[in-house]
């Protein structure tokens, strides 16, 4: 069993989508942003997933600079790549081009010592999605809210 230890959870994404289905990926990394991911500066909030020639990227993701580090730190915001098998990214990029999907970077967490990324494979949810996404969420608040007063 791999201890896995939760980073950072991008929740803004179920709000904006749908996520249909979720791949893990490994990252690409500089030894300065692991250690300030290790510290928990890091931002999921507008990343989303590229696939350029047959590679897999992450754009948007935000890692702090590290404060104890040099001339090593990285740019917070540059793209960097994800890891995956040829035949996992091949399938997510026949999906994304032709059914309308978009890949989102879920959430990041150590498993073990290596950093991995969940990325999910979702399709945008309109206004009225939305809203009725939030009822549900009041309406379950509320039913638990009542058994509790039980």
């Amino acid at each position: 069993m791999d201890n896995i230890k939760q980073i950072a959870k991008n929740s803004k994404a179920f709000h904006e989508y749908f996520v249909e289905d979720r791949y893990e990926a490994g990252i690409e990394l500089a030894g300065t942003e692991v250690k300030s991911i290790r510290s928990g500066g890091v931002n999921l909030k507008d990343a989303w997933c590229d696939i350029k020639d047959g590679e897999l990227f992450v754009k948007g993701m935000h890692i702090s600079p590290y404060e104890k580090g040099n001339i090593f730190n990285k740019d917070p915001r540059r793209t960097r790549r994800l890891l995956m098998h040829k035949k996992e990214i091949t399938k997510l990029f026949n999906k994304v081009k032709q059914d309308g999907y978009t890949l989102i970077p879920v959430s990041i967490y150590f498993k073990g010592s290596l950093v991995k990324v969940e990325v999910a494979l979702c399709k945008g949810k309109k206004l009225y999605d939305k809203r009725e996404s939030a009822a549900k969420k009041d309406a379950q608040r509320e039913m638990d809210r009542r058994m509790k007063e039980r």
